[in-house]
């Protein structure tokens, strides 16, 4: 595979608004969780919630506003974007180039609140005002972005869980290589609403306490919300790239990884086969990471077959919470920010190591030079995808 330059990228999570606000949370350690309200939610559990979300999307996308698509401005408004896409759209015309997004339940928030309007007006139909096209519609995010960035050419979202952001990178790449675009935004965005919380409080998935990935006393999944985007294109330019990508489906089950990790080592050992490298290359692992126990002893005993047990891995979602159809962008970002600044950061709130997992779970934060890694992001249903990233000299 032909390496993919990343030539510009933001993201805006629990940690903060930008590159810079992650790469200090990092440094210092400290998680975006918190225990928050959210609506009319009264369960007891964690979250990450992105402040500055209240006010209105206004002027000419007031149709788009809601929860998600705020968020989604947000992210773009962050670390000069705006102003990269404007060069891209310059250097390459509107019509070239391209929009990949991922998300999971897209502006399904906005779907509550009008059933909540509905309500308070003794049922019948939902408002006039809801506009389920520009909202709710998994589409709503990619349209949206879109136009803000006064972009052209083909646009696609993609809604497969929590694998959502990180295969939108690998249908950017093959835009790319079948010619129907120059240059791509990649990304995603996932926005905290009640279904997802009681979903997975149904589920048995959310935990009380606060998300602690591989530890010996885990309880579940910390929730959160997130959004990020990335410029990518072909050059010769040295800089971090995507050096290869693997997707799978286990259909194991519904809600439930396969046990053996079989899906997650298809897909990694596809990423690492389109890159080119071999085990030894591969300096960290950004784990998919729940925090459940089912993820995380399956994803470990993927990455031990295909890595050994001494590659240094650590989930991110101790620091955002499970971003879900955003994750693979955020941990994306965040596993660039690893290659840029040379920190590995650690497994956060984990205090003790589940006996059975044997990976390389980094307890404490390193610094070190990593020229190659791995994110994974695996859905419900086994829909499964790693990214490899790498310099390209």
């Amino acid at each position: 595979m032909k390496p993919l330059r990343i030539t510009d990228y933001t993201l805006t999570s629990a940690l903060g608004a930008g590159r810079a606000a992650h790469l200090a949370a990092l440094r210092m350690q400290r998680t975006g969780l918190s225990q928050v309200s959210f609506e009319t939610c009264g369960l007891a559990t964690w979250l990450g919630q992105v402040s500055g979300l209240a006010t209105p999307i206004s002027g000419e996308f007031a149709d788009w506003d809601c929860r998600n698509n705020r968020l989604a401005l947000l992210a773009l408004q962050q670390d000069g974007f705006i102003q990269s896409v404007e060069q891209l759209r310059r250097r390459h015309g509107a019509h070239r180039v391209g929009v990949f997004l991922g998300t999971s339940t897209s502006g399904i928030h906005q779907t509550e609140l009008a059933y909540q309007a509905r309500d308070r007006e003794g049922g019948g139909d939902l408002p006039a005002s809801f506009d389920f096209g520009r909202t709710q519609n998994i589409y709503s995010c990619g349209d949206f972005v879109r136009r803000c960035l006064r972009l052209e050419g083909i646009a696609h979202v993609t809604s497969t869980a929590c694998s959502s952001s990180a295969k939108a990178f690998a249908s950017a790449c093959r835009a790319l290589q079948c010619g129907l675009c120059d240059a791509a935004v990649v990304g995603g965005v996932d926005s905290l609403c009640l279904t997802t919380l009681y979903g997975f409080n149904a589920l048995q998935l959310l935990s009380a306490e606060i998300c602690r990935p591989a530890d010996a006393q885990r309880k579940g999944i910390s929730i959160g919300e997130a959004a990020g985007f990335a410029i990518v294109e072909y050059s010769n330019a040295p800089g971090v790239a995507l050096l290869g990508y693997g997707e799978s489906s286990d259909a194991h089950h519904m809600s439930t990884p396969d046990p053996a990790g079989r899906g997650a080592l298809a897909a990694m050992s596809a990423a690492m086969h389109r890159a080119g490298l071999e085990a030894a290359d591969i300096g960290y692992v950004n784990l998919h990471g729940t925090g459940t126990q089912s993820n995380d002893l399956a994803e470990d005993k993927a990455v031990c077959e295909l890595l050994g047990t001494g590659t240094p891995c650590s989930s991110t979602k101790g620091w955002t919470g499970h971003t879900l159809g955003a994750a693979g962008i955020v941990e994306a970002s965040i596993s660039l920010l690893v290659i840029e600044n040379d920190l590995l950061p650690r497994s956060l709130n984990t205090r003790q190591r589940d006996a059975q997992i044997r990976g390389a779970i980094l307890m404490e934060n390193r610094d070190a030079h990593v020229p190659n890694l791995i994110s994974n992001s695996f859905g419900f249903g086994g829909s499964n995808c790693s990214l490899l990233f790498g310099m390209q000299r």
